[in-house]
């Protein structure tokens, strides 16, 4: 048979779905100008006196440089937003993130940094042999930390996938300090979601590529700082995992953790890292060297968090996908594992702009060749030994997911759905949030997220796991981003608090809001209506005022 990479060249393209009609989302993806002065919002409703904090979010914001476009999503340079609440009021602000990434791109009036799919132009000023010369440049990563914001010993932090995080004031919104982690331990960058523990000690993944082939790292960083000055001192790389092929690692956006262990999830989204150092050479950009191989299994390594020790069972499943996590916890000798998961991976490489710019029957064909992504439950056996019986299920009734001893050190799991079938009339769940501060690797009953009956979230689901019922919210014509769960003050149940979501407005000139809903009941309390336009954005997350 064909080599897997090859398969994009085959006329047969898979579709998961058959929508018809679907709007166009251009605005979405436009470009926009940053408000750093703080801006006063139209309240409609009531946003509740008791929320007092900033919320952060972190997105593309701008597509073009000059007359150069980028490609991917991914790719537009990075925009920080702050909505910040008091006494039932809210201003807006937003920064572009001073990368220096954006900063060449400026200086430059054209794309000066190669990001995941855009490469860059050889230099029009240069002369025939420096221009031939700089194709064999390898990649320089870019800083462009556009994906989410992140704490490190209670500093905040905006990040990408690369060694590049730029430490941020939740205040201003800007960059105090270039941080790379490949200053500090051996690794070439770090995923934009880590795990924090109640003390504030927090967790990440990140490759290291040496002649020995591909690994990936669980990196520990402290929970306090010793002096005001220090960023990631005293990070340790806790445990390195050897990729099954050296040169060509999973693609990972995110991991799980439960109270003792970082569950490591390793899917067929490959990474060919012999494309990715040759692009240049050959006019393709990073995004060019990821592949789909639904060939091989999912496998799930745990590693004690306490010990650094990797188990020697492996956990093998179906070939999935995945971005984000929902939860982890451990019971009576199971590790439950909840994640957002799809059977296809192709998706990442359908995420370009000029996708996402597309309408009619284009933009529907681009929505049915992406396969939708579901919640789903796993229950791994943690003590498996060699009195543990082969090819029966060791799971308990709890769940419809199963687990069964194959060999010595292997377990092979199915999924138990943590849906009905009215999930799919939404198009499947993305971003999921809890209530994290309380709930994270621990027994939980909700979760949160966006329902996409479009390329982007266009309803909000609160899921409850006692019956797997959902509330939704949803207005025609508007986008709302990832729910953000916060807390109330003296809150009792799981459950009592807000979301947060902005919501665009693609139809609508200058009238993006922050939506603030009843948690509980899912019902709108209050909107901030922004009078400027702000495209669809990633991860956020709430700073509440100390």
């Amino acid at each position: 048979s064909a080599p897997v990479s090859n398969t994009k060249t085959l006329k047969h393209i898979n579709h998961f779905t058959d929508v018809h009609g679907l709007p166009s989302i251009e605005k979405l993806v436009s470009s926009v100008e940053d408000t750093p002065e703080p801006i006063s919002t139209n309240i409609t409703g009531r946003i509740p006196e008791w929320i007092d904090g900033s919320f952060l979010r972190n997105g593309p914001g701008k597509f073009e440089i000059g007359n150069h476009k980028f490609n991917h999503w991914f790719d537009g340079m990075a925009l920080l937003h702050q909505f910040k609440i008091s006494n039932g009021q809210v201003t807006y602000k937003s920064r572009f993130l001073s990368s220096d990434s954006y900063q060449a791109n400026k200086e430059h009036n054209r794309i000066a940094v190669c990001e995941f799919g855009t490469i860059t132009m050889p230099d029009p000023c240069k002369n025939f042999f420096q221009r031939f010369l700089s194709r064999f440049e390898l990649p320089k990563p870019t800083d462009n930390a556009n994906v989410s914001f992140v704490t490190y010993k209670g500093d905040y932090y905006v990040s990408t996938e690369t060694n590049v995080m730029h430490k941020v004031d939740p205040e201003t919104l800007e960059t105090t300090k270039k941080v790379d982690w490949s200053k500090f331990i051996a690794v070439n960058g770090a995923t934009a979601h880590p795990h924090t523990e109640p003390d504030g000690t927090t967790y990440n993944m990140g490759n290291s590529y040496t002649s020995k082939g591909a690994y990936y790292n669980i990196i520990r960083v402290p929970s306090t700082k010793k002096t005001a000055e220090e960023t990631l001192e005293g990070v340790t790389v806790l445990c390195s995992i050897p990729s099954v092929d050296k040169t060509k690692p999973s693609y990972y956006h995110s991991f799980a953790m439960s109270e003792n262990y970082v569950v490591f999830i390793e899917q067929p989204i490959k990474m060919d890292l012999l494309k990715i150092v040759t692009g240049k050479l050959r006019g393709k950009s990073i995004s060019d060297g990821f592949f789909w191989d639904p060939k091989l299994n999912t496998i799930f390594h745990l590693i004690h968090k306490q010990t650094g020790k990797l188990s020697s069972i492996k956990y093998f499943a179906q070939p999935l996908s995945t971005f984000h996590q929902i939860n982890a916890y451990e019971e009576d000798g199971f590790l439950i594992l909840d994640m957002c998961a799809s059977d296809d991976g192709q998706a990442i490489a359908n995420y370009n702009v000029q996708n996402l710019r597309k309408s009619g029957e284009a933009l529907d064909e681009v929505y049915n060749t992406l396969c939708r992504v579901f919640p789903r439950r796993f229950v791994l056996p943690l003590n498996v030994d060699n009195d543990t019986p082969y090819n029966q299920n060791l799971n308990g009734p709890n769940s419809t997911a199963t687990s069964v001893r194959i060999s010595k050190n292997k377990v092979f799991c199915t999924h138990e759905d943590l849906h009905r079938e009215d999930l799919h009339q939404y198009g499947g769940l993305e971003f999921p949030q809890i209530n994290y501060g309380k709930y994270n690797t621990r027994p939980y009953r909700y979760f949160y997220g966006c329902g996409f009956r479009h390329l982007v979230g266009d309803t909000l689901i609160k899921m409850d796991l006692q019956g797997k019922h959902m509330k939704v919210w949803e207005q025609p014509g508007l986008y709302p981003s990832e729910p953000v769960f916060v807390p109330a003050p003296n809150a009792t149940e799981e459950d009592d608090g807000v979301v947060l979501s902005v919501v665009i407005t693609p139809n609508k000139d200058k009238s993006t809001f922050l939506l603030v809903l009843d948690a509980k009941t899912f019902e709108e309390l209050g909107r901030a209506a922004v009078p400027v336009n702000i495209p669809y954005g990633f991860h956020g997350t709430f700073n509440a005022t100390a």
